[in-house]
Parts: structure tokens; C-alpha cells; sequence
């Protein structure tokens, strides 16, 4: 995946990454803006294993100053949709 990812090819990396780690949860169900540790109950691990996930299955690298913009469906698709830079 490029960073110039299509919003359904994002989308699926998303919820792909988020069932890998909450295999029950309701990804149709989430609003884009809602906050995703919050409403999975992802702890600390689980949303790094999130982000992890999201390395993988992308090939992109999120740091940690990422995160803040990894914590909905929104703020994933914006970091997955930004230019490689």
C-alpha cells in the first residue's frame, strides 16, 4: 500500500488490523470519529499491537508521534491517505 492509498484500500487495512487484534469488534458499527481505544477497550499493548498491525499490513512505518493520529478511523485513514514525505 502507498500512502496515496485509496479510502477503500485504507478502510480494509484498518479494520483488518483492528480484527487481528479484537476479532468481535464492531467495525461497521464505529463512527470515523470515534475514539478507537475507547470503544475496543484497547489497552496500552493492544493498540500498539494495532499499530504493528498496521505496519504489516500497509508496509508503512507509524512511530510514536504517530499515535495520536492512529486513535480513529479518521485520523488512520488521513496518516495512511498522507503523501510519503
Amino acid at each position: 500500500m502507498t500512502r496515496s492509498a485509496t479510502d477503500s484500500a485504507a478502510r480494509e487495512a484498518v479494520s483488518d488490523a483492528l480484527l487481528a487484534i479484537v476479532p468481535d469488534a464492531p467495525i461497521a458499527e464505529l463512527a470515523d470519529d470515534t475514539d478507537l481505544r475507547e470503544a475496543l477497550e484497547l489497552d496500552s499493548l493492544d493498540f500498539l499491537a494495532f499499530v504493528e498491525q498496521l505496519n504489516t499490513r500497509t508496509g508503512m512505518r507509524f512511530e510514536e508521534d504517530d499515535y495520536s493520529g492512529l486513535r480513529t478511523i479518521a485520523g488512520c485513514l488521513r496518516m495512511l491517505r498522507r503523501p510519503a514525505g
